[in-house]
């Protein structure tokens, strides 16, 4: 809802503050007041082209403040902000500013932070429905009409919506899986080469780190074996020193009782003899490690470098080669099983595509049936607005099968013959004025609680009417506004009546400087404005009392 507008340097506007209320608000004056100016300058907050000719005369730029009550479009505005970089807080008031300098340049701001007219234009349409001369999407725009009929006919598209998602998958799924074969196959020959080389050599994950370690030793061991040698020739034999302590311990333990200290070096002796049994067993497990064979060194370099080569062949590493065989190994088995495969997902897109099919021509029928009842209500309502002859239709038509999407297969657009025996024409091409209004007013009625933003503005729906139809359109204007906000640009006593809140535009002029202003008025000065919209510029008793009993009446 609009809760606000602040305009400065705009034309004849000088400088305007003014706060707007729920329910129907009326704005009236005498032609050439500046009603335009009001709407024009609404239309620039909410993103439309920045004409600098906007601009007041003798001033660097122009600027135009809106703040909103966002209401159930909060969440939406929010995801849209998310989408152009902005973060705004879903149940946040909504602020709109927008500058425009003299020589062209605009600046956008959504909550104080800079966005694109685009943005404006987007989050603007959310917000606000101008119906008249300055709509250009609204009602008017036949991409809103099928979401619109689908609201007013409780339509079920969520089904349609998934039911085309799953399709869309398995079709996606079949044209990868066709792609992979046929690349596939183009290399069979290749991959029938490399499988059978990968599972001949058969490589192991950390067999490369096995191999190298080995080698290692391996040369190690040949670089020692001198030393190893004769290290065991002092050990080892009947010569050795080994055998000359286990010698000298058993003499000793003859004679070690004729002394202590004989003692106490057979017992030193005796330790000495366990550690030097202990270090000949580590030696031996030394040279058997170390063992330098050349035979199994050759082989585990030949191994090694082979599997190197192998790795760099096929850009992976060493440890990669197992995973790389097996990986090509089930591509090879795609390719001998293609058709196999093929033809299943082929029958997974056929019966997904068909479940799609069901799903929207199901809602097809619904969205007939509801455009039936949309035309039935949207004639119940033309007769009072003076449009007896004219003739509403809701054209629901299939769509190629290239534009079916997540909301089913069907193209809608609301169409209009204003006179008998005239085709029927979008909305969109109608001549603007009150006419289209008052058609759009009776779509809207019809439409009631089935979408659309919170705030709609009609222009001049009166042009050109008065009595029981200006009544009959300021009785619908109030009921639709019964549910969010409504704001009338009227010359109609009948409609302005209806009001909740009334504002009088005014224009003045100093001999050098013209201005436009807007006041709101209280029960007083409603009472004279409406009598001066029935009697003209010298309002008489009878208009005041004609002003009443419009009021009373209310």
């Amino acid at each position: 809802m609009l809760t606000a507008l602040a305009i400065r340097n705009v034309v004849l506007i000088e400088a305007l503050d003014l706060e707007f209320l729920p329910g129907l608000g009326v704005l009236t004056g005498e032609t050439g007041a500046g009603k335009s100016i009001l709407l024009d300058s609404l239309g620039l907050a909410l993103g439309m082209r920045a004409d600098s000719a906007l601009v007041r005369s003798g001033e660097a730029q122009a600027s135009v403040t809106a703040s909103f009550e966002p209401g159930d479009a909060g969440s939406r505005i929010a995801a849209l902000a998310e989408e152009s970089g902005l973060s705004l807080d879903p149940g946040e008031p909504i602020l709109i500013r927008r500058t425009l300098k003299a020589d062209g340049g605009s600046r956008a701001f959504l909550n104080d932070q800079p966005c694109s007219a685009a943005l404006l234009r987007e989050v603007g349409g959310l917000l606000v429905e101008i119906h008249g001369q300055h709509d250009d999407r609204g009602l008017r725009n036949p991409a809103g009409h099928r979401a619109l009929l689908d609201s007013f006919g409780k339509c079920d598209t969520a089904t349609v919506t998934r039911a085309h998602g799953a399709w869309r998958a398995a079709a996606e799924a079949h044209a990868r899986a066709q792609e992979e074969v046929a690349n596939a196959t183009r290399d069979r020959e290749y991959l029938t080469h490399v499988v059978a080389e990968l599972r001949a050599f058969a490589p192991e994950p950390g067999e490369e780190a096995a191999l190298a370690e080995e080698r290692a030793t391996m040369q190690k061991g040949a670089r020692l074996i001198d030393d190893l040698a004769l290290i065991r020739e002092l050990f080892g034999g009947s010569e050795g020193g080994l055998a000359q302590l286990r010698q000298a311990a058993r003499r000793l333990d003859r004679i070690g009782a004729e002394h202590p200290l004989l003692e106490q070096a057979l017992t030193l002796l005796d330790r000495a003899l366990i550690d030097a049994s202990e270090a000949e067993d580590a030696l031996e497990q030394a040279v058997e490690a170390l063992n330098a064979d050349p035979a199994r060194l050759e082989a585990v370099e030949t191994r090694l470098f082979d599997l190197r080569a192998l790795a760099r062949k096929h850009q992976v590493a060493a440890d990669d080669l197992a995973a790389l065989a097996e990986e090509l190994a089930a591509k090879l088995a795609r390719i001998e099983a293609g058709e196999e495969g093929l033809a299943a997902l082929a029958q997974a897109e056929a019966a997904a595509r068909a479940a799609y099919e069901q799903a929207a021509q199901a809602v097809s029928g619904q969205r007939r049936d509801s455009a039936t009842r949309l035309d039935k209500a949207v004639a119940g309502e033309l007769a009072p607005l003076k449009l007896d002859a004219a003739k509403f239709r809701t054209s629901v038509e299939p769509l190629p099968e290239s534009q079916w999407g997540p909301q089913g297969m069907d193209r809608v657009e609301f169409l209009i013959a204003t006179n008998p025996g005239a085709p029927f024409a979008p909305l969109a091409k109608i001549a603007s004025g009150g006419e289209l209004s008052r058609f759009i007013l009776a779509l809207k009625v019809a439409l009631a609680e089935s979408g659309g933003a919170q705030t709609m503005i009609f222009d001049e729906i009166d042009r050109g009417v008065g009595g029981a139809v200006a009544s009959a359109i300021g009785e619908r204007l109030a009921r639709l506004a019964g549910g969010g906000q409504v704001i009338v640009v009227t010359h109609s006593p009948q409609v302005a009546a209806r009001g909740g809140s009334h504002m009088l535009i005014a224009k003045s002029s100093d001999g050098t400087v013209t201005r436009t202003d807007v006041r709101p008025l209280d029960e007083a000065g409603r009472r004279e404005e409406i009598a001066r919209m029935l009697s003209g510029a010298d309002v008489t008793p009878e208009a005041r009392a004609q002003a009443d009993r419009l009021l009373e009446g209310m």
